[in-house]
C-alpha cells in the first residue's frame, strides 16, 4: 500500500495507513504545485530572484558594541528546541522531504573526480529512488536539492550536468578553507568561478580580522568579495570554530551583513568544531537583528556537522521559531552536507516500510 506524505503539492487531503486517516502538517512546508511552470522549473525551491538583494550598508560600529551575547542563555535555549516541538511520523516526512529541497549537496574532497561531482550532480536532481517516491505519492513534486557545492577544478563537469535543472552551482572561493591567499588572487578566483557557470560563490573570511577586533578590514573584504560575485549570490563563511567566543560570531555576522552579505555560514567543514546550534542561533538572531535594521532578507547556511535527520530537525525548528516560515525556503536557508541525504533517504524508507535500510542502498556519489 502506497504511504502518502501530507503536503500541499500532491493536492491531496490526506492519506492512509493501517486504515488511520491523517490530516495535512500544521506548517505547510511544500510550496503548491501551481508554482511550477514552464519546462525548465523542475523543482520547489525558490529562485534567487524572489528577494531584493542585500545592498548592504555603512558599517556601523556603534552598532557592534551594542552587541552582547549571554552564553547560559543561549544555551538554555538551544536546549528546549527538541523539548518544545515534537516532530513524528507523516508530520516528521514532511519535514524531511523539505529538508531535501534546502541541501547544498557537497563534496570537498581532495579526491573528487569529474565522474564522482557527475554522480553527485545526478543524485541532486533526483535525490530519492522513483520506487521510494512512488510509495510516499509525492512523484509530483519534482523533488531536487537547493544547490550542489565543488571546488572551481569541478565546475565544468558540475555545470553540465545541472544544465537546464534550475539546481543553483556553488563554488567554494577565495583560498578556501583557509583563506589566506592574497587579496587579489581571492577576488580573481571568485570571477574565475562566476565565469566557469557558478552562481553562488562560498567565500571565507580572514579569521585575523576578528580576532584581532580590525572590523573595518573585514567589511572591506567581503564588500570587495560582493563586488566581484557580480549577480552570483555571496555566502560568506565565518568559520565560527576558530573566531574565539561567540561575541565575535556575532559581531562578524553583522559586519559581513552589512558589507552585502547575501548568506552567512557557520563553516567551513574543515575546521575541528563546525556547526553547533549555540553558535547557529547567534548568527539566526543577527539576522533577525539586521532584518529589523534594514528590512533585508539574509539566508543562514550551517555546514559541517550537520549529518542526520535528527539535527536537521532541530535545525529547522530553530528557523521557524526564531525567524518565522520564510526562513525555511531554500533561498534563506540551506544545509551544507552530503550525508545527511542518504539518512533523510533512509528514515523515510522507514516511514514507508517500518524497517531501516541499510546505508549502502542509498548512496550519494
Amino acid at each position: 500500500m502506497s504511504t502518502h506524505v501530507p503536503t500541499q503539492v500532491s493536492g491531496q487531503k490526506g492519506g492512509q495507513k493501517g486504515g488511520q486517516v491523517f490530516a495535512q502538517a500544521p506548517i505547510s512546508l511544500v510550496k503548491s504545485a501551481e508554482r511550477l511552470t514552464g519546462a525548465d522549473d523542475v523543482r520547489h525551491i525558490s529562485d534567487h530572484n524572489g528577494l531584493v538583494r542585500n545592498p548592504g550598508m555603512a558599517l556601523d560600529l556603534q552598532q557592534l558594541d551594542r552587541i552582547r551575547v549571554n552564553k547560559s542563555a543561549v544555551e538554555r535555549r538551544c536546549a528546549g528546541y527538541g523539548a518544545r516541538r515534537s516532530i513524528k511520523k507523516q508530520q516528521q516526512a514532511a519535514w524531511l522531504i523539505k529538508a531535501i529541497s534546502l541541501i547544498d549537496l557537497t563534496t570537498l574532497s581532495g579526491d573528487d573526480t569529474q565522474d564522482r561531482v557527475k554522480r553527485l550532480c545526478s543524485k541532486a536532481k533526483k535525490p530519492v529512488g522513483t520506487d521510494l517516491q512512488r510509495r510516499l505519492g509525492i512523484e509530483s513534486l519534482n523533488l531536487s536539492t537547493a544547490a550542489v557545492c565543488v571546488y572551481h577544478e569541478m565546475l565544468d563537469a558540475a555545470c553540465s550536468s545541472l544544465s537546464g535543472t534550475g539546481i543553483h552551482l556553488a563554488a567554494v572561493s577565495t583560498g578556501f578553507p583557509a583563506g589566506l591567499s592574497p587579496l587579489p588572487l581571492r577576488i580573481a578566483e571568485i570571477e574565475y568561478s562566476v565565469a566557469a557557470g557558478a552562481d553562488e560563490i562560498d567565500i571565507v573570511i580572514s579569521r585575523r580580522h576578528v580576532l584581532e577586533g580590525n572590523w573595518q578590514a573585514l567589511y572591506d573584504e567581503v564588500k570587495a568579495f560582493r563586488k566581484a560575485c557580480g549577480a552570483a549570490h555571496l555566502k560568506t563563511i565565518l568559520a565560527t570554530g576558530e573566531l574565539g567566543h561567540l561575541a565575535n560570531v556575532a559581531k562578524a555576522s553583522m559586519v559581513c551583513m552589512m558589507a552585502g552579505a547575501d548568506f552567512i555560514k557557520t563553516s567551513t567543514g574543515k575546521e575541528t568544531e563546525n556547526a553547533t546550534l549555540p553558535v547557529s542561533l547567534v548568527m539566526v538572531r543577527m539576522i533577525r537583528d539586521y532584518y529589523q535594521l534594514t528590512g533585508c532578507y539574509i539566508g543562514f547556511k550551517p555546514a559541517g556537522g550537520v549529518s542526520d535527520s535528527k539535527t536537521a530537525l532541530l535545525y529547522m525548528t530553530m528557523m521557524q521559531e526564531e525567524l518565522g516560515r520564510r526562513w525555511l525556503e531554500p533561498d534563506l536557508f540551506r544545509f551544507g552536507a552530503s550525508s545527511l541525504l542518504g539518512d533523510i533517504e533512509r528514515q523515510l524508507d522507514h516511514y514507508d516500510s517500518g524497517y531501516y535500510s541499510a546505508a549502502y542502498r542509498h548512496a550519494l556519489a
